[in-house]
């Protein structure tokens, strides 16, 4: 018996109402001695990612560890993309164990959640690892998060993996919100996001733009 294809996207493909982001500790003392990506890429990643959600208007919790005391601020980059938003912060390395943010994931009321921060083998981990257990779909961007080594952080994204954790990329994720160009009220966000943030996808979108005057959306 033949399989009929129909044009209609997969149900594990991220959409702006089907999930909520969490972003973990990007904080300077936890920049210091991450060593597993570039921390001006790291920077500019969790900058594409937070400007993707508040732009599709995913639910996002913002959560710090020890922000007075020890680690510091969260990055700029991210809290000016959710301006006013309150941050909350924790003692507990593991953010799963913080009552303060289980009652934010329970209010938002998602089963499918994004994980992103750092670092990778333990505030990353403890999180995705315990969602998991109880029955919530978790999803790592990979490229936005990072670790003291790059051993340390490619062990934890194979032990996530390998509970269920579904891996992808900062870049990913704002295209699979967006996923269609003919989506014009959200086109203009889209590739905005991309010319800025985007590498060198981002000098083709200004390229094609300046001197074609191109759109995807028109085909």
């Amino acid at each position: 018996m033949s399989i009929n294809a129909t044009p209609t996207p997969a149900k594990s493909l991220l959409a702006p109402g089907n999930h909520a982001l969490v972003l973990i500790d990007f904080q300077s003392q936890m920049a210091f001695a991450t060593k597993s990506i570039a921390p001006e890429l790291l920077r500019n990643n969790a900058a594409l990612i937070s400007n993707a959600a508040a732009g599709f208007n995913v639910p996002t919790i913002l959560t710090t560890v020890a922000e007075k005391s020890f680690s510091g601020p969260m990055f700029s980059e991210i809290t000016d993309a959710f301006p006013g938003q309150k941050l909350l912060d924790r003692t507990s390395m593991n953010t799963w164990e913080d009552a303060a943010v289980i009652e934010e994931v329970n209010h938002i009321g998602q089963d499918r959640l994004v994980f992103a921060g750092l670092w990778t083998s333990v505030c990353i981990v403890g999180p995705v690892l315990s969602a998991i257990e109880q029955g919530f779909e978790a999803y790592v961007i990979t490229d936005a998060s990072g670790d003291i080594s790059t051993e340390a952080h490619e062990r934890a994204v194979e032990r996530m993996v390998q509970a269920g954790a579904r891996p992808i990329t900062s870049l990913q994720y704002l295209l699979e919100l967006q996923r269609d160009w003919a989506r014009v009220e959200t086109y203009d966000m889209t590739t905005g996001i991309a010319r800025k943030w985007g590498g060198a996808y981002g000098l083709g979108i200004t390229y094609a733009k300046t001197m074609f005057g191109a759109s995807e959306g028109g085909h």
